[in-house]
């Protein structure tokens, strides 16, 4: 699977929490050897609260909804089920943007 798990793709993924899964976007870069074998990923929600750390997002197959920023999580590659489709570089930008100001991360101008 390594390899074709791509920065922007939507993975349904299995975070372990009473067989809770969830579609969660792509943000890591693929890894070398000598790196843990993780990806990091934004879940996506559709219990919107309107907070500043959420972006909206819509797309066929998809109920509406956003990326929580609020909720990152790591996992290794068995933990991503299946592909279910992948974000505009636009919609990665405003999801990156969001995370970098719920973690206080500054991003070059």
């Amino acid at each position: 699977m390594a390899g074709r798990i791509k920065r922007g793709d939507i993975w349904l993924v299995d975070l372990g929490l009473a067989a809770k899964v969830r579609p969660g976007l792509i943000l890591s870069v693929e890894f070398r050897d000598d790196e843990r074998a993780l990806y990091t990923y934004v879940a996506r929600t559709t219990t919107l609260r309107g907070g500043r750390f959420e972006v909206s997002h819509t797309a066929a197959l998809f109920k509406p909804g956003a990326f929580d920023a609020q909720n990152l999580g790591s996992v290794p590659e068995p933990k991503l089920i299946k592909l279910l489709g992948r974000v505009s570089d636009h919609t990665l930008e405003q999801v990156e943007a969001a995370v970098a100001g719920w973690l206080s991360i500054r991003q070059a101008a």
